[in-house]
């Protein structure tokens, strides 16, 4: 019988990640790891481990050579080494494509309350202060044009929801062809991307590449009056370049969903600045998604137990029939 360890997670229960594993016949530990000494402790006699935040690296990976694949909560899969485990011959997978639609709306929202102010308006209000300037001036969103930067799945998706309030949408992603780019979505370099775009939308995935991407290079490059949306990964912006950029007028708003340190530290700049919206990283939520996460998680693990291989592969690991 294969037994998999749930490393750690934040959900109220994993009821529903039993169940599928009991269906299965398969047996489930669960834990709450921080560490990599945490994970090894934790996954003695294990074949598999689904993951949250724990990091799993070759430290792991050597010290429990029964591990042989690691499925991540989430599409991103930057807590799993993916190198490390490709050495050791471990199988990577993912949930790449369970809150497409929420991530897409959920930036689309931030993108409209930074270029319409509703944060600021609120925050007034509440304050006491009643009138339509008190933001400053407002642009018509009719007018602009929409950055995206990263045109995968879910950048896609926001380009169709963007282009019904936006004049323009444009996108920068190397790795995507012509051919893949929807005919409404005008290719531009990186450069242009931050030169042109009212709105700079970030969807790209957090590697060696795009770590901290979005810098002061960029924000020196930025159309007056920019505004950024970063609901990809924290590392991918600098963030006290972002500040600075804000501080400046460089930019003139930013929405986070992610950062570099997750919670937020008590007293962070970002806490109190008058021209940045902060969401828990929660695009990825509703009901639905959170479901459809945990589902496709814990199957890459049934999946691979059965046949040998994950459903959605990250990473090819050393090939065989499962368990």
């Amino acid at each position: 019988m294969a037994r998999f360890l749930i490393t750690d997670y934040d959900y109220p229960d994993i009821e529903l990640e039993r169940e599928l594993f009991v269906e299965a016949g398969v047996e489930m530990r669960a834990a709450q790891c921080r560490t990599e000494d945490e994970v090894i402790a934790a996954s003695e006699g294990c074949d598999g481990l689904l993951v949250q935040y724990a990091p799993v690296n070759a430290e792991v990976f050597a010290a429990r050579p029964e591990i042989r694949i690691a499925s991540r909560y989430g599409a991103g899969f930057d807590t799993i080494d993916t190198e490390d485990a490709r050495s050791h011959g471990v199988w990577v997978a993912n949930s790449p494509d369970y809150g497409v639609g929420e991530v897409a709306t959920h930036a689309l929202g931030m993108a409209l309350a930074l270029l319409r102010h509703l944060a600021i308006y609120d925050r007034d209000v509440k304050a006491g202060k009643w009138h339509y300037t008190s933001p400053g001036p407002i642009r018509r969103v009719s007018g602009m044009t929409l950055g995206i930067l990263g045109l995968g799945r879910i950048g896609k998706r926001m380009a169709h929801l963007g282009r019904n309030c936006f004049q323009r949408v444009i996108a920068c992603d190397p790795y995507i062809i012509d051919g893949d780019f929807p005919a409404y979505v005008g290719r531009v370099s990186l450069e242009d991307l931050f030169r042109e775009a009212d709105v700079v939308s970030l969807h790209v995935p957090l590697t060696d590449e795009t770590r901290g991407i979005v810098n002061a290079r960029l924000f020196d490059m930025a159309k007056p009056g920019a505004v950024l949306v970063n609901t990809a990964r924290g590392a991918v912006v600098k963030v006290d370049d972002a500040l600075s950029a804000l501080d400046s007028g460089g930019l003139d708003g930013a929405a986070f969903d992610v950062l570099p340190q997750e919670p937020i530290p008590a007293g962070h700049p970002l806490l109190a600045h008058r021209r940045v919206l902060l969401t828990p990283h929660a695009a990825f939520y509703s009901v639905e998604a959170e479901q459809e996460l945990r589902r496709k998680a814990a199957q890459n693990l049934i999946d691979w137990a059965r046949t040998g291989r994950p459903r959605y592969v990250v990473v090819e690991g050393r090939t065989g029939t499962g368990i």
